[in-house]
């Protein structure tokens, strides 16, 4: 049976294909029969789908992780794509191909390798360099796979290395917008900003909260790694390394965000902006790709849950 990817799905079409359990939750209904609603998803996309009367037979093995072949019907609620299936059953796993069902960058390894080289080479001031390149390299059999968030902004893999990469443009663009911007130390500050995620999360596959994630958070393991590096390397009293360090600790830009500090230097303060396009760009072009024009999407929790336009093409 070859597989029909998600991003194929057309309303009203019946469907038989494998996908991905990302999420799963059992529910009763009013009148008190059993049901499931699911996030599934594969390579291109994810979907929510109800399986109605649910039987606990059907459902023997299933859990999130798990691959299932999937009968049912795509149907639409609230302009978005759904399914509703009719019947499921556990795939092998000896029988599946991992790729078929997990999202990742369209950035080559290749390409990502050479950006990320190409801005570190870059830094001329001689601490910045040497501390950005002593803690990244701790981390680059992770850096290039781990998803930059286990929701919501570049969720797949390679995400965190794709928003990284995104953040460089933008900061060299500004940079040279507006000279006073002190290049080397806004570039350190995106390439390690976020690195303390490889920790924070679990992987690239269905990516979950680890215990210190949860307990200490991505901002305060980077900052204390940067600053134990700096340590080992004799330069923890200097500028350019608490500088780092603010940049990593604000670039939430507010308490309620996270930040234990607020931005209080120019480059925190753009590191703080830049971050926030590129992640919110990255959401918007999810939740636009799977709508009709004309219609609306979905209210997304992660942009102040507003619903969103998608506008349609203008006669030219």
């Amino acid at each position: 049976m070859s597989r029909v990817n998600i991003s194929a799905f057309i309303e009203q079409e019946k469907i038989m294909t494998t996908l991905l359990v990302n999420v799963m939750n059992p529910g009763v209904t009013n009148n008190g029969a059993p049901y499931v609603s699911f996030t599934l998803q594969d390579k291109t996309g994810s979907i929510e789908a109800k399986l109605w009367d649910a039987k606990d037979e059907m459902l023997e093995g299933v859990k999130p992780g798990s691959v299932i072949l999937i009968n049912g019907e795509v149907l639409r609620y609230k302009g978005v794509l759904q399914l509703r299936i009719y019947n499921l059953s556990l795939v092998n796993p000896n029988e599946t191909n991992p790729a078929e069902y997990v999202a990742s960058t369209p950035l080559t390894d290749a390409y990502m390798h050479e950006r990320i080289e190409e801005a570190l080479s870059s830094l001329q001031d001689p601490i910045i360099h040497q501390v950005t390149e002593k803690v990244l390299s701790e981390y680059l059999d992770r850096f290039y796979t781990y998803p930059a968030a286990a929701r919501n902004h570049h969720d797949f893999v390679g995400g965190l290395a794709t928003h990284v990469i995104a953040m460089i443009d933008l900061a060299n663009s500004f940079c040279e917008l507006y000279p006073a911007l002190n290049r080397d130390l806004l570039i350190s500050g995106i390439l390690l900003h976020d690195l303390g995620k490889v920790v924070e999360l679990s992987g690239p596959i269905l990516t979950e909260y680890t215990l210190v994630g949860k307990l200490v958070g991505h901002i305060s393991i980077m900052q204390s790694k940067v600053n134990e590096v700096a340590q080992q390397l004799g330069v923890a009293e200097s500028e350019q390394v608490t500088l780092i360090r603010h940049l990593i600790l604000s670039h939430h830009g507010e308490y309620e965000y996270g930040s234990p500090v607020l931005p209080l230097i120019m480059e925190a303060e753009i590191l703080n902006y830049i971050d926030n396009i590129d992640a919110r760009m990255n959401m918007f072009s999810k939740a636009l790709t799977g709508i009709e024009e004309g219609t609306f999407t979905a209210r997304i929790f992660a942009l102040e849950n507003r619903m969103f336009y998608k506008p349609k093409p203008f006669k030219k």
